[in-house]
């Protein structure tokens, strides 16, 4: 009994809160389309394989305005990114070779599933999104990720920063929201997925 009652309360405060979950869950999916992710993968988990990872990283994001600068949308990043793949593979094989490395880089860009993942004080939520993948030689090795459109990744001094401003500039107040309180929609969107996986069925 104590089952059915709960799953009936369960089933009461959804349908009831059905118009924000819809709202927010629509949301969530512009803020999905709407950034191409960076995703490198390092060979290993070594430290000398993740040493090797940072420093492609930082490169990238040296040369980010070089290879990025003029898009203006997500589909003109994608494209962007698409057409200078063989330029980033080259900046990435670069960057090991000058470090005594021969692995092999493949770059691609692609829809991936990430996890909830944290980068300073933005919290991206899970799901698929575009990305520009970076795998060094067996990418079996911990990742790293970042936003590469709107470009929210900016090198620093010894790591790398979130770009406020950027942020503001791309991002509505509902969007920066969800990226700076994430814990306020958590059941939402874990609802809405559920419903569109049901849907989609």
């Amino acid at each position: 009994m104590k089952k059915i009652f709960f799953a009936g309360l369960i089933i009461t405060i959804i349908l009831s809160n059905i118009g924000g979950i819809v709202k927010d869950g629509k949301k969530l999916d512009q803020l999905r389309g709407s950034v191409l992710r960076l995703h490198i993968l390092a060979n290993s988990d070594t430290d000398y394989d993740q040493n090797l990872k940072i420093k492609v990283r930082d490169t990238l994001l040296e040369n980010s305005e070089q290879l990025f600068g003029s898009a203006e949308s997500l589909s003109d990043a994608e494209r962007t990114a698409q057409e200078k793949i063989p330029q980033i593979t080259e900046i990435a094989e670069k960057v090991l070779r000058e470090n005594g490395c021969n692995y092999t880089v493949k770059a691609s860009v692609t829809d991936w599933d990430f996890d909830t993942r944290i980068y300073g004080d933005i919290t991206m939520p899970s799901g698929n999104y575009k990305a520009l993948r970076i795998e060094i030689g067996e990418a079996k090795g911990h990742n790293w990720w970042c936003v590469m459109y709107p470009p929210l990744c900016l090198p620093a001094v010894c790591d790398v920063e979130d770009n406020k401003e950027t942020e503001a500039v791309f991002f509505d107040s509902k969007e920066l929201d969800i990226m700076k309180n994430p814990e306020k929609y958590e059941i939402r969107f874990a609802v809405w997925d559920k419903l569109k996986e049901l849907f989609d069925k």
